[in-house]
């Protein structure tokens, strides 16, 4: 299987055409010929001179495209890196120096094609990474939230009525957070129920949030402006953090390659943020 096959296989499934007019990132296929194979291989040659065998990951995902996952992807001799954040973002490529060129250089150099999916695994009802935060809540009743340019980014539901204490516990317990703590705004009912997720930076929607009447925000990270909006709204908004809230598409897209017969390899590298 090559790269352009995977590449329209994840394309398809995640309607990412959908979300062209409307996301900055260059979703698809972002480095790479698209011809190459992605396969398993039983052995593999170390620089050391050893043979190792099923040491080769033909997949690896990862939430950023960066120096060290992309060097992660290197060592485990993965065939094709999946990520949520990828390198381009619209803006065209003058110049490859500095950041671009540290980025990209080790791509080239590794023959590692890079497929990177922004939005459309963001708020993708299934895979998504607001559907795999839902999946942690327990959330029923769940609909499409976050509205943007006719799509949305995001989802919302019902849980298990609890604490912000409660939740705060949960979410800790369940998410890669680097050992920071969760930030909550408590100013919605003292227990919650009806909750709206949209990953990242979601604080966009907290007006979206408040007209479905949900109780709370679930996010990673917001703005100055937040508080005094979510004060004045009389809601919850929940801070996770961005990397933190954002791991499970890139989790879902292995799951999908490993039904397609193709090993995966996730690289963890939280930010903390």
């Amino acid at each position: 299987m090559n790269c352009s096959e995977i590449a329209e296989r994840f394309d398809e499934r995640l309607d990412v055409a959908d979300y062209a007019d409307i996301d900055a990132s260059a979703n698809g296929l972002q480095v790479g010929p698209g011809n190459s194979e992605v396969e398993r291989s039983e052995t593999s040659e170390r620089a050391s001179g050893e043979t190792a065998s099923n040491q080769v990951e033909d997949v690896a995902v990862a939430v950023d495209a960066a120096v060290e996952t992309i060097e992660a992807a290197r060592e485990v001799e993965a065939d094709l890196l999946v990520v949520h954040h990828g390198l381009f973002w619209g803006d065209g490529i003058e110049r490859v120096t500095g950041e671009s060129y540290r980025r990209l250089a080790p791509l080239l150099e590794g023959d590692l094609p890079l497929y990177a999916a922004h939005l459309p695994l963001d708020g993708h009802q299934d895979l998504g990474n607001a559907a795999g935060l839902a999946d942690v809540l327990d959330l029923s009743n769940r609909a499409p939230f976050g509205e943007l340019g006719g799509e949305y980014i995001g989802q919302r539901g019902r849980m298990p009525a609890m604490t912000v204490e409660e939740l705060e516990k949960r979410l800790a317990s369940e998410l890669d957070i680097g050992g920071q703590p969760i930030q909550t705004l408590d100013f919605g009912p003292e227990e919650i129920s009806d909750v709206a997720i949209v990953t990242g930076s979601g604080t966009d929607w907290i007006d979206e949030a408040a007209e479905k009447g949900v109780d709370a925000l679930v996010t990673g990270e917001g703005k100055q402006a937040v508080y005094h909006r979510a004060k004045e709204l009389g809601l919850t908004v929940v801070l996770a953090g961005h990397y933190a809230t954002e791991t499970f598409g890139v989790r879902a897209l292995a799951g999908l390659a490993e039904e397609w017969g193709l090993e995966t390899t996730f690289i963890d590298h939280p930010t903390g943020l």
